[in-house]
């Protein structure tokens, strides 16, 4: 329990938020965006984890991750457009939260009601990367950037989910601290 403890207390440094202010040049900036805070890595791992869970078999795997792209290039979008959206923070460490509570709880819903949610979270990480862009960036290969990033780790999430479905303890375990972490990161950002 100690050092559970000692590692959410880790957690209290803005690092752990990929939006705080690295530059933003194009491809690699977007490809390296996603891997950047703990916010983004855990979710779009929680989206594959998820996704391996509900899907009745492999193909079903991807629909999450594909609908997941879609509005993260879409919030991508008004981000970069200079929208505000000040609740963007808490909506990212909610996402986290919440993804890390659906796996726990082993939360099968249906493939439309998954994707709507999964939706919503997406469009509040793509307008976190929008909104660091700075004027003159080429959003097209920022966004392409991202989004392969994120697909990437979706499919890791998937691997693992796959893996780890096997052993219920273990993949609600998993969950719990994506959970707890989210918790943290909500906390952080109100």
């Amino acid at each position: 329990m100690k050092r559970f403890v000692a590692a959410l207390l880790v957690l209290v440094s803005p690092a752990v938020f990929a939006h705080t202010g690295h530059p933003v040049e194009g491809l690699l900036s977007g490809w390296v965006h996603p891997f950047m805070g703990l916010d983004h890595l855990l979710a779009m791992l929680s989206v594959g984890l998820w996704a391996a869970f509900i899907a009745r078999d492999l193909r079903q795997c991807g629909y999450l991750p594909l609908a997941f792209i879609a509005f993260m290039a879409a919030g991508g979008a008004l981000g970069a457009s200079g929208f505000s959206l000040p609740v963007a923070d808490s909506a990212i460490a909610l996402s986290v939260l919440l993804l890390g509570a659906f796996v726990c709880a082993m939360a099968r819903v249906s493939l439309p009601l998954a994707m709507a949610l999964v939706a919503l979270f997406a469009a509040f990480h793509g307008f976190a990367h929008g909104a660091e862009m700075q004027n003159g960036v080429d959003f097209t290969g920022y966004a392409a950037g991202f989004s392969a990033a994120t697909a990437v780790l979706h499919g890791a999430g998937i691997v693992l989910g796959r893996l780890l479905v096997r052993i219920p303890a273990l993949y609600r375990a998993t969950g719990m601290v994506i959970g707890a972490t989210g918790f943290v990161l909500l906390s952080q950002s109100v």
